[in-house]
């Protein structure tokens, strides 16, 4: 499989990650607003272990979460990309796409303008049949997200995460899914506009 190390949008680079990314990293995933919807802030050593998993996920499938950085300022903002589920679920094994935004970034329209190349990547580089998502049912503001790169929820898939406790106020998650051929079919649509 190929190596994609590299996207771009309109007004962002998805890239490889530096060490010189440790910093606004780690500030971003210790922010208790951004990270509202984990079950945790992560501190600076966490934050350098979480690039080195993604690096270890980039090495091992040839794909994973990219930095996040604006054209205009160089600006690390986010981090967004495809990754395996790394859980067993009734929809397992899949590739998801998730995102990660510092707080000056929201409601901008970057996590949809980055989740849009890595779908885009996800089914036209790497050839996947679907992708998927999935956020605690609290999370509005990533379903918005789904909803706008054209991704799916059927009620029935939705589920309770294995890797929180049952008591865990986080526990419940919904599922969103788009296949290749949605995908395609937005597209073309899209082109036809």
């Amino acid at each position: 499989m190929a190596h994609i190390l590299e996207l771009e949008s309109p007004r962002l680079l998805l890239r490889q990650w530096c060490d010189a990314d440790l910093s606004e990293l780690a500030a971003m995933c210790a922010d208790p607003q951004v990270m509202r919807y984990f079950p945790a802030t992560l501190n600076h050593e966490e934050s350098a272990a979480l690039i080195g998993r993604i690096r270890e996920h980039f090495a091992q499938h040839g794909f994973g979460l990219w930095a996040l950085e604006r054209k205009d300022s160089r600006a690390l903002i986010g981090l967004t990309g495809l990754l395996q589920v790394g859980f067993s679920a009734p929809f397992t094994p899949a590739v998801e796409i998730g995102w990660r935004l510092a707080r000056p970034y929201w409601r901008q329209g970057y996590a949809s303008e980055a989740a849009t190349a890595a779908l885009a990547a996800g089914f036209e580089q790497l050839r996947l049949e679907q992708i998927v998502s999935f956020t605690a049912d609290s999370n509005l503001p990533s379903q918005k997200v789904m909803q706008a790169i054209g991704m799916q929820r059927d009620p029935a898939d939705d589920f309770l995460h294995p890797k929180l406790a049952d008591s865990h106020p986080l526990k419940p998650h919904l599922l969103y899914r788009i296949t290749q051929m949605q995908w395609n079919a937005r597209q073309s649509a899209d082109g036809s506009a």
